[in-house]
């Protein structure tokens, strides 16, 4: 396939909520510290959705932004997709709010969800990049976005200090001579099913339909193995970051940026100490933002780029994983 015929990143766009949750915050409701909870994930602040917004309140503000750093005009879209597993409804897909926000609704433009939970943004590029090269679509708007804080259990200090709401978004195309673009030169995802119970919101679906018992015990809300999810984060993010380096023969030196899920910052540490790669090539704004899940690349992404953090003529590498359990990894050529 010729270069110009490939699948590219023509635009970046990101939003978070105006609310803040720090560390202190918790501090006062619950047997932590700010030093704490800092020592253990890197994260000092989270965003939290408003009173009456949602999670296609925040996709649509990215979605906006990506459409306005590429270009284009919402008529222009062939499709809209939405990577979430806080969506606004179980039905429909918030892809639909989101096209509908967008006044593409007396066109109508294709619009879906995919939930692959942390791996969400990655598998979404696998499916725009075979939409645009494939020729089904010319230009997709691809979204992460998370409201999280709505299936979040306040009381349980495991997991509400690590996720925040936020949402990040790309316009997907093919190469273009006007104007920037980054060819997505590879994606690739994985899932294992035999952990679907490590990372998981209990109620809510077919299994165990909502119900007061449920809601009591907090069952709508997302539960972890902490321990278990960690050493599956290392072991695939330090996998795949030599699978990738290997295969496209990289050296430290050669990589321009490497964003990943922005889960703990332990899990980076143990991949520089592994690898033995320079800390500030990772881009990480877990600090500011927590766990926002699906929308956690594509957020740090476009913080990166406008940042000038991403130098022209080197690779950046993103890397996922989540519950599933998936992950994933791509290479663009910025």
């Amino acid at each position: 396939m010729g270069k110009d015929q490939r699948a590219a990143i023509l635009g970046l766009g990101s939003y978070a909520p105006e609310k803040v949750l720090t560390n202190q915050d918790f501090a006062k409701t619950l047997d932590t510290s700010d030093e704490w909870i800092t020592e253990r994930t890197g994260i000092k602040r989270r965003h939290i959705v408003a009173k009456g917004e949602s999670t296609s309140d925040l996709a649509y503000r990215a979605g906006r932004a990506a459409l306005k750093d590429a270009g284009l005009e919402p008529k222009e879209l062939d499709f809209v997709l939405v990577c979430t597993f806080s969506p606004d409804y179980i039905t429909p897909a918030t892809a639909c709010a989101v096209q509908e926000k967008l006044g593409l609704g007396e066109h109508s433009t294709p619009a879906c969800d995919i939930n692959a939970a942390c791996s969400g943004f990655l598998y979404g590029l696998a499916t725009a990049k075979a939409y645009v090269e494939s020729g089904f679509a010319r230009h997709v708007l691809l979204i992460g976005a998370e409201a999280v804080s709505r299936f979040t259990n306040y009381e349980d200090r495991t997991t509400c200090i690590l996720f925040g709401d936020g949402a990040g978004a790309v316009v997907v195309g093919k190469a273009r001579e006007r104007g920037p673009a980054h060819a997505v030169a590879t994606v690739k995802i994985w899932a294992d099913g035999r952990g679907k119970s490590q990372i998981i919101t209990p109620a809510g679906g077919a299994v165990h339909p909502p119900s007061q018992q449920s809601v009591a015990e907090h069952l709508q809300c997302i539960r972890m193995n902490g321990r278990e999810v960690f050493r599956f984060a290392v072991s695939r993010f330090v996998g795949m970051l030599e699978e990738v380096m290997e295969a496209y023969n990289l050296k430290g030196k050669d990589i321009g940026a490497i964003v990943p899920h922005q889960a703990n910052i332990r899990i980076i540490d143990a991949a520089v100490e592994r690898l033995d790669l320079p800390r500030e090539l990772f881009v990480m704004n877990i600090q500011e933002y927590g766990n926002t899940s699906s929308a956690s690349i594509p957020l740090a992404l476009d913080e990166a780029h406008r940042a000038g953090r991403l130098e022209a003529g080197k690779p950046v590498i993103l890397l996922a994983f989540g519950g599933g359990l998936t992950w994933g990894w791509a290479l663009i050529e910025w």
